[in-house]
């Protein structure tokens, strides 16, 4: 028969007494009778996890030229309201036919301006939706808080309900959504599931605008043409890269966009970024082996190319925690790829 093993007993001792000894746990030496020894656990060191800064949105404070346009508005929309009023007045007085007329189509100026004027306000308020809900997911990936978690799961999905290729990512998700999951685990997860595809579709805009925009810039016989198409193919990519992630900007829309993306990569550095790849790429004798003409449309392609980096930053709801970041060299090494065989 086995013996069967012999435990200690329970006992009460303190730390600084004599009999206590803390060992290594790899010490295989045996230590003398009437000792308790201590053998601490490993543990793994949790090593601080770094976060990229969420998009704070500037404090609300009376700002008087916005009064001072808004009173000018007024006064030209009052000014136009009479001027259209005596106008009709005049045409039904001419003849009812043209008085009619007139009526009916101010009847559909004024439908249309709004409609416009609530496309443009759904717009913003879409917009102000994502840039909050990034901001709310970095909030729970530092606390780990999980109600909040669930609350930016729900809003997540209600963005992305309209988009069909999502429909499997949602699926999953709501799926664990009742899961015993931590919160920064649960955006994290959000980002794998719904993200993945979307930062694919990213890249590949971004791609083919930079690959545009250095095709065109390079044959372009003007540089006024240059600068013109840069900036059409620019506003072109945020447009797309807003509506990939959920977002339907306006005009107002967009000009709010451009100023987001302006000043992302002035506090980011991103200019700075986008010059040190290009030196890189100068450094290496890569662009002498092209034409001059093709070296200036490569360096217009890697600049809309980080323009359209920081967009994404700007346009995702959710941060990057999970899913790696998008970088220039990448677009880089694609351009590159695709201006060889060109070449």
């Amino acid at each position: 028969m086995s013996e069967r093993p012999s435990y200690r007993r329970p006992a009460t001792f303190k730390l600084d007494d004599a009999s206590v000894i803390v060992t290594d746990p790899n010490d295989e030496s045996r230590p003398a009778r009437s000792t308790v020894l201590i053998t601490p656990e490993n543990e793994t060191p949790q090593l601080p996890v770094a976060l990229e800064p969420a998009i704070v949105p500037a404090e609300p404070r009376f700002r008087w030229g916005m009064l001072f346009w808004s009173a000018v508005g007024g006064l030209v929309l009052l000014g136009a309201g009479i001027g259209v009023t005596q106008l009709i007045e005049d045409l039904f007085a001419r003849s009812e036919g043209l008085g009619i007329l007139g009526l009916a189509l101010t009847s559909a100026a004024a439908l249309s301006l709004i409609v416009v004027s609530a496309r443009e306000a759904i717009g913003l308020m879409r917009l102000g939706t994502i840039e909050d809900l990034h901001r709310r997911a970095a909030l729970v990936i530092a606390s780990d808080d999980r109600a909040e978690s669930r609350a930016v799961l729900r809003d997540l999905l209600k963005i992305a309900h309209q988009n069909p290729h999502l429909a499997r990512a949602r699926a999953t998700l709501s799926h664990h959504a009742g899961d015993i999951i931590d919160g920064a685990d649960m955006v994290r997860l959000a980002e794998r599931e719904l993200m993945t595809p979307l930062d694919q579709q990213a890249r590949l805009l971004i791609s083919a605008a930079a690959q545009r925009v250095s095709l065109v810039t390079a044959i372009s016989p003007r540089a006024l043409f240059d600068i013109v198409f840069v900036f059409a193919a620019s506003l072109r990519l945020i447009r797309q890269l807003a509506r990939l992630y959920g977002g339907r900007p306006g005009t107002l829309g967009m000009i709010r966009l451009m100023r987001h993306v302006i000043a992302h990569l002035a506090i980011t550095g991103g200019i700075a970024a986008s010059d040190s790849v290009i030196q890189q790429i100068l450094g290496h004798g890569l662009t002498a082996k092209l034409s001059q003409r093709l070296g200036e449309g490569l360096l217009n392609g890697l600049l809309t190319a980080r323009l359209g980096l920081a967009a994404i930053d700007v346009t995702r709801p959710l941060p990057f925690a999970a899913l790696p970041r998008p970088s220039l060299s990448d677009l880089a090494k694609d351009l590159l790829r695709q201006r060889g065989e060109d070449a």
